[in-house]
């Protein structure tokens, strides 16, 4: 049966949706979506790991409640968020005849999310969509709030657009079947919201970590909060004119390393904000603004996790600076061509730091290579 452990509501107007957060929630997902929606159809996209892992369970819990559906199965990995992989998504969903008033069902982590929601958006000119995260990552991340997208070769996530989910199943039992290194990239993102602006939730986090690893209550807990903190900057703020931008702690850094890497295995996504987030704080401290030891606490927090967090912990060989340079300079938030970088004073004290020096970043990166 299902169990809803914790639901987070993203209040939205018209586009409010709730986010359910549960155990064996996919088992129980036709019932739910036959009470929230009926009469609709459902084109799932998900991709081929999760095909084999969690996409039967979805497929009997449909049939059970008579819903009628179709499947797109991707490749997996980060290079599947491309222009060819997006039309290949979109073509499935016309050819099963899908309409506007049905559903795109987005299994899988946050490539799969983000890719069927920007082909959701853009669908018969904008189709509803519901998110059903398998990944820690897109559980307190990338399903919530609405940011669709795929890669370009200029950078990351350079190419989507807004379009909030209908509903959120996040299906705890789904982590079971991750690798540990898959989860730990995720856990990078859920250290993220403590480094913001929550100071307390990273001490719980420290006092917890082992509890969260180990699939106790804690989990449940720390991602149900990560999505409440997230629902409440959404809200604020949903297509990041102004605070929602701080969600973006260690992205920049993180994303110039996923691009370096040609979007590969050599770097999860999650590992790149890890890294990221170690850099963003390393580079405060080198700047005068936050204390060097809240740095270094950090850095063991997520090295405990088993994350990497520095330039040297990327296998093979990494770009020049100036590569580096060269992709933060096509960063999102870059206005008029000035950076802007999230930076921080300390734990839980991030902000947004416009017209950031260049040199002094590269100097930095320099220094950080050895």
């Amino acid at each position: 049966m299902a169990d809803i452990a914790h639901s987070v509501h993203v209040a939205l107007g018209s586009r409010a949706y709730d986010i359910l957060i549960g155990e064996h929630l996919l088992d129980q997902a036709g019932t739910i979506l036959a009470e929230r929606f009926p009469g609709r159809r459902y084109g799932i996209i998900t991709d081929d790991n999760v095909a084999a892992a969690q996409l039967p369970r979805l497929l009997a819990a449909l049939d059970a409640a008579g819903l009628s559906h179709s499947e797109i199965v991707l490749p997996a990995g980060e290079a599947t968020k491309s222009w060819a992989l997006l039309g290949q998504a979109v073509d499935g969903i016309l050819a099963a005849r899908l309409e506007r008033g049905d559903l795109i069902i987005a299994l899988g982590g946050g490539v799969i999310g983000d890719l069927a929601g920007f082909a959701a958006s853009i669908a018969r000119r904008g189709m509803g969509f519901v998110q059903m995260p398998t990944s820690l990552l897109a559980q307190v991340d990338s399903s919530v709030g609405g940011k669709t997208g795929i890669n370009s070769p200029h950078g990351k996530n350079l190419i989507g657009a807004f379009h909030q989910p209908r509903l959120v199943l996040a299906d705890l039992s789904t982590l079971d079947t991750l690798s540990p290194r898959q989860f730990a990239a995720g856990y990078a993102e859920v250290v993220k919201y403590g480094l913001i602006d929550d100071e307390a939730f990273f001490f719980w986090l420290e006092a917890n970590q082992a509890e969260i690893f180990a699939g106790g209550p804690a989990r449940g807990e720390a991602i149900a909060r990560c999505c409440a903190h997230k629902a409440r900057v959404v809200i604020e703020d949903e297509t990041e004119q102004g605070v929602r931008a701080l969600l973006n702690l260690g992205h920049t850094f993180g994303h110039a390393l996923e691009k370096d890497t040609g979007y590969s295995d050599r770097l999860l996504h999650g590992e790149g904000v890890a890294i990221g987030m170690a850099l963003a704080h390393g580079f405060s401290a080198q700047q005068g603004l936050a204390p060097s030891q809240d740095t270094g606490r950090i850095v063991a927090h997520l090295q405990k996790a088993g994350l990497p967090t520095t330039l040297a912990d990327i296998p093979g060989t990494l770009g020049s600076t100036d590569a580096l340079m060269a992709a933060i300079a096509q960063d999102k938030k870059v206005s008029r061509g000035a950076l802007t970088f999230i930076l921080t004073r300390g734990i839980g004290q991030a902000f947004i730091a416009k017209d950031v020096d260049p040199k002094a970043v590269a100097g930095f990166l320099n220094d950080r290579r050895g």
